[in-house]
């Protein structure tokens, strides 16, 4: 039966595209779904085929342009600093607002599901209220602590014994302190709808049906377990619309992909020194930008071509190496096509995403102010050993396996299934 699917994202640079195309794919399967987003994000969703709805009192912003992104985290001076910005200009501070438009969307149309990206708490906020299913889409590494691994962001190995389990026990409470000074916003918000208070912010995340992990589970730790809610149903690998064609820099020698953020996290002189790099090296260069930075601005040697996009699907098919910010995105699509990578990570996730890479043996990592002789080696390094593209190609096998169905439309599915047995179920009760 065809159902109704109402989306909700934000321009949040590399979340995005994931969120689309589990979009598209619902489509897809004869489902009517429209999306709530920011005018920015209206092309492109326009562009695969969607109905894009426009948020009326939530943030409008564009990653892509700093002037206008609603976090401005390339500002802040300090990881913690970047991490307030999520919390109070997303997560918690507008949850009332984007509750609020949410919940106008599912008053206004027939909806069966409502599905999030994992940060719009205030959308989840409105499906609560609304009594709907809802399923949250998590487009990255799982992001909060659980069992049988260390906290994340903190390049930690797994704990071995009791002294180990207390570490991450008391680490575990330092890193979720942070949320805490969201809790009064995000508990208005949920005031403001008719619902009880949360006793964290972290609980209000487990707050939905499903908790959908766009990621490999290959990539992440094998000793983490999860709560029954949360399933990894494997990353998206298709390239955004705004991607384009494929231009090749001319030549036979190892094509090495290079490319950073897609939004704006003031990345103008790693691009630079990567094309020094690059320029030093027997190597064709592919570097691509993204929406964030104008290709005019990247001072390239003769074998680098600098382009706004690519789609990296199909480059990656010639590619030998990535040059990577170990944006999620990036990274999957890579190990997905058995290159092995070099990580430059400039924040967010990044880090965490590059310590697993490297962790896999499918990659290194040098830090984003690395000289272009320090990461010249590093892409001479991975070049020459093979045991990086080998275990590239082991986690290609096991993501082809993974992706081989779509499980996140199949869980979608489901819930939509179950809400029309409840609501059956209910209409039956009432005139029983």
């Amino acid at each position: 039966m065809r159902k109704n699917f109402l989306f909700a994202t934000w321009s949040g640079g590399g979340a995005v595209p994931p969120v689309l195309s589990v979009a598209r794919a619902v489509q897809g399967r004869g489902h009517h779904v429209r999306v709530l987003a920011d005018n920015s994000l209206h092309e492109e969703i326009a562009a695969g085929g969607l109905e894009p709805i426009a948020w009326t009192t939530a943030p409008q912003g564009d990653a892509t342009d700093p002037a206008k992104d609603v976090i401005k985290d390339f500002e802040a001076r300090t990881p913690v600093g970047a991490f307030a910005r999520l919390r109070d200009r997303i997560v918690c501070g507008p949850a009332a607002d984007y509750g609020r438009d949410t919940l106008a969307e599912l008053r206004a149309r027939p909806t069966d599901v409502l599905v999030a990206e994992h940060m719009l708490l205030g959308a989840f906020i409105a499906g609560e209220a609304a009594g709907l299913p809802v399923a949250s889409l998590v487009t990255t590494l799982y992001t909060f602590p659980t069992p049988g691994a260390p906290p994340p962001g903190l390049g930690l190995a797994p704990a071995t014994g009791a002294l180990g389990r207390l570490r991450d026990r008391v680490l575990t409470r330092l890193v979720l302190q942070p949320w805490a000074k969201g809790l009064p916003a995000l508990n208005a918000a949920r005031a403001a709808h008719g619902l009880p208070p949360v006793n964290s912010v972290i609980d209000a995340f487990d707050r939905v049906d499903r908790l959908l992990v766009l990621s490999p589970r290959t990539l992440d730790f094998p000793s983490r377990r999860f709560p029954a809610h949360i399933r990894h149903v494997g990353p998206r690998l298709d390239d955004p619309a705004w991607a384009g064609e494929l231009e090749l820099p001319d030549g036979d020698a190892p094509l090495v992909l290079a490319s950073l953020s897609s939004s704006f996290m003031n990345q103008r002189t790693q691009l630079d020194r990567i094309a020094e790099a690059l320029g030093t090296l027997p190597v064709r260069g592919l570097l691509t930008t993204g929406p964030a930075m104008d290709p005019a601005t990247v001072r390239a040697p003769g074998n680098v071509l600098v382009t706004a996009s690519a789609p990296h699907n199909v480059a990656l098919r010639h590619a030998s190496v990535t040059i990577t910010h170990a944006g999620h995105g990036t990274a999957v699509k890579s190990l997905a096509a058995a290159v092995p990578m070099v990580c430059i990570p400039q924040g967010r996730d990044q880090p965490e995403v590059a310590r697993h890479v490297a962790r896999a043996g499918a990659g290194v990592t040098v830090s984003k102010n690395a000289s272009p002789r320090t990461i010249a080696r590093a892409i001479d390094r991975v070049l020459h050993d093979p045991s990086y593209r080998r275990e590239a190609g082991r986690l290609a096998a096991e993501i082809a396996a993974e992706t081989a169905t779509d499980r996140a439309v199949a869980e979608l599915e489901a819930l939509a299934e179950r809400a029309t047995g409840r609501h059956e179920g209910t209409s039956q009760a009432r005139h029983g």
